[in-house]
């Protein structure tokens, strides 16, 4: 969750998107030493009443590269494993190749890139809502969108420093209100509809997302398991089967998770997302975007 809510990655590929429209992204990397200042905010006038249940038919499941493209380099010491075998395989595998970290002022523009609307690019998709808004709409108004943490910073209390507080794997824009609404919540199943999150549903202690990016949310948080293990002077990150985990190192629910990633398998804007974040930002790939199999492989 973010700080300003209310009252607050060697490859470079094109990818082409079904129907003959291609996805544009920027070229310009954000440099290892440069801080991106935030844009001024803007209201909700500048975003687009255009409701997302998932990205346009014509980009939906139609990415140009094969997902296990990579199990020959990136992935060959983790293809054939399973269990602790596997998770430890990955977690190497992922931290050693994270070279590109952010400040949490560069999450910003970075967000901008990997979330762009792939019929607007001057917009984002706002994760849980599934609007599309302007990219300058952002800051702390209601209307506003924000850096989401999927998995909630208080959960392991590592704040917005640089390192999980700035992991661009489980950082998405979200509308300032909804965002407000998840909270800290762990992530299951019930409660009533959020306002203006249509499809996303909360009760007293957890936050259940909209069906077109449960999926989603559930490989954020497995990526944040595997990647942060208790070293780089961060709190070990590990799903549980539980809800209302307050600030101890855990999310919940884990069986649900597991249910998500089933119900909603990577699409083309998830997949296009972890490449940006491959190509240009971080360099390191989210393995459970790349192979959802590993989900039960480990858990």
């Amino acid at each position: 969750m973010d700080n300003t809510r209310v009252n607050r990655r060697a490859r470079s590929a094109a990818l082409a998107i079904a129907a003959g429209t291609v996805l544009t992204v920027a070229v310009g990397q954000i440099p290892a030493g440069a801080t991106a200042a935030p844009a001024a905010p803007h209201r909700a006038a500048a975003a687009s009443a255009t409701q997302h249940s998932s990205i346009s038919a014509g980009a939906a499941d139609a990415a140009s590269y094969d997902d296990t493209s990579y199990d020959d380099d990136y992935y060959k010491d983790a293809v054939g494993k399973t269990g602790q075998a596997l998770k430890d395989s990955l977690h190497r595998i992922i931290s050693t190749t994270q070279t590109g970290k952010l400040t949490y002022d560069q999450v910003w523009d970075a967000l901008k890139d990997t979330d762009q609307d792939p019929g607007n690019s001057a917009n984002v998709i706002l994760l849980y809502s599934g609007r599309s808004q302007s990219k300058d709409a952002h800051g702390g108004n209601p209307d506003d969108w924000n850096r989401e943490h999927v998995w909630a910073k208080s959960h392991g209390d590592f704040g917005t420093d640089t390192g999980p507080g700035t992991d661009l794997h489980h950082l998405r824009p979200a509308d300032v209100s909804v965002n407000s609404e998840r909270g800290d919540k762990d992530f299951d199943n019930g409660g009533t509809e959020v306002e203006g999150a249509p499809g996303s549903r909360t009760d007293d202690d957890s936050f259940e997302p909209r069906d077109a990016v449960k999926g989603d949310v559930a490989r954020m948080i497995l990526y944040m398991a595997v990647r942060y293990d208790g070293g780089d002077g961060f709190a070990d990150l590990e799903p549980n089967d539980k809800v209302d985990n307050g600030t101890q190192p855990h999310i919940g629910r884990l069986s649900v998770l597991k249910q998500w990633s089933k119900q909603d398998p990577p699409d083309s804007f998830e997949k296009h997302r972890n490449q940006v974040i491959f190509d240009k930002y971080q360099h390191n790939r989210n393995p459970f975007i790349d192979h959802p199999e590993w989900v039960e492989g480990i858990w």
